[in-house]
C-alpha cells in the first residue's frame, strides 16, 4: 500500500480509530509509521471483505506509549486521520490479479402501498415545469442526462423514514458493519428517451465520501411506456495494485415499486432508455438518495 506522492514526507498525524459498538479511541503517530500502515490495511481489507487479511490483533500505543490497546482487526471500522492521507495504492493481500470481487446489492418489491404509488405518480405528474437538468460534481459533459426535483417534501419525509428503517435490515443482508447514521439524502429523477448516466460511484469525492448506502426507487406508469434504463452494478477486481471496476456486473431491473440498495462506492451506471412517446409521464421515475456514516 503506498500513500499519494504528496504523503511521503513523514509527518505526525492525529488517527482517530473508529470501532465496533461505537467506541472511539484517539492516538498520535508518524505518517510513516508500521503500525499506522497496519491500520490503513486493516481498513481496507474489511471494506473489501477479505476477511483471511484483516483476522489479526492490532497493538496501538496509547496514553504517549505507557499504555497498549489490543483488539482484533475486524473490530476496526474506521479511521479519521489529520491532515489527511489519501491512498493511491492497495496492497493485493495475496489475491490473484484474476479475482473478482462480487458488489453485492438488495432489491425489495412493493416498497409503497399501491394507494401511495399512485399519489406519488399524479404528484410528479403536477411538478414537470419544477425539475431541473442533472450535472455531475465534475461538471462533464455528455457524462449524465436526467432531469431531477430536489425538493419534494410531500413525499420525501415519507421515503426516508421508510429507509431508515429498513437500514439494519440492508446492513445484514450485506452483511456489514452497523454504523450511526448522519443523514440520509433524496431527490426525484426523471429519465426520458436518451437519457442515461455513465459509469460512476457516489462516494468519490470529499464532499460526499461518508456515503455509505445508495438507494434507488423505481416507479413508472403502466403499461411501461420505455425500455432500457437498466442499472449495472459493477464487480472490482485488483490491477495494478489498485481496486477497480471488473468488466462483469449484474444487471438490475428498474421493476416498478421496487427499491434498490447497494454501496456507495461501487462503481455502477444507468443504460440509454428509449421512450418513444417522449412524454414526461411516460419516464422512467426514481427516488434515489444516500445514507450518510456518522464520522464523529
Amino acid at each position: 500500500m503506498q500513500l499519494a506522492s504528496e504523503q511521503l514526507e513523514p509527518r505526525d498525524v492525529k488517527v482517530k480509530l473508529l470501532l465496533t459498538g461505537g467506541h472511539e479511541y484517539t492516538v498520535y503517530l508518524r505518517s510513516d509509521a508500521p503500525v499506522l500502515h497496519n491500520l490503513l490495511k486493516a481498513v481496507v481489507a474489511r471494506a473489501y471483505k477479505q476477511e483471511s487479511a484483516c483476522q489479526s490483533l492490532l497493538q496501538i500505543p496509547i496514553d504517549e506509549g505507557r499504555s497498549v490497546l489490543y483488539f482484533p482487526s475486524e473490530h476496526l471500522t474506521g479511521l479519521v486521520i489529520e491532515p489527511p492521507i489519501f491512498l493511491q495504492q492497495i496492497e493485493n493481500y495475496q489475491y490473484q490479479s484474476t479475482d473478482i470481487f462480487t458488489s453485492d446489492y438488495v432489491q425489495i418489491d412493493n416498497f409503497l402501498s399501491s394507494e401511495e404509488h399512485k399519489k406519488l405518480l399524479k404528484y410528479v405528474l403536477t411538478k414537470e415545469s419544477e425539475f431541473l437538468p442533472t450535472s455531475t460534481s465534475t461538471n462533464d459533459v455528455n457524462y449524465r442526462r436526467s432531469m431531477v426535483l430536489y425538493s419534494f417534501p410531500d413525499f420525501s419525509d415519507m421515503i426516508v423514514r421508510r429507509v431508515r428503517a429498513m437500514i439494519p435490515d440492508i446492513i445484514s443482508k450485506l452483511d456489514i458493519p452497523s454504523f450511526s447514521i448522519s443523514q440520509i439524502e433524496a431527490q426525484l429523477t426523471a429519465h426520458n428517451d436518451g437519457n442515461y448516466y455513465k459509469i460512476h460511484n457516489d462516494n468519490g469525492s470529499s464532499d460526499t465520501a461518508n456515503r455509505e448506502f445508495t438507494f434507488v426507487y423505481y416507479f413508472y406508469r403502466e403499461p411501461k411506456a420505455f425500455s432500457g434504463g437498466e442499472l449495472l452494478l459493477y464487480d472490482s477486481k485488483i490491477e495494478n495494485n489498485l481496486y477497480v471496476n471488473a468488466e462483469s456486473f449484474t444487471k438490475i431491473e428498474p421493476r416498478n415499486n421496487s427499491i434498490v440498495f447497494f454501496l456507495s462506492r461501487c462503481m455502477h451506471e444507468v443504460l440509454p432508455v428509449i421512450c418513444k412517446s417522449r412524454s414526461f409521464a411516460d419516464s422512467r421515475f426514481t427516488i434515489n438518495g444516500w445514507v450518510r456514516k456518522a464520522t464523529t
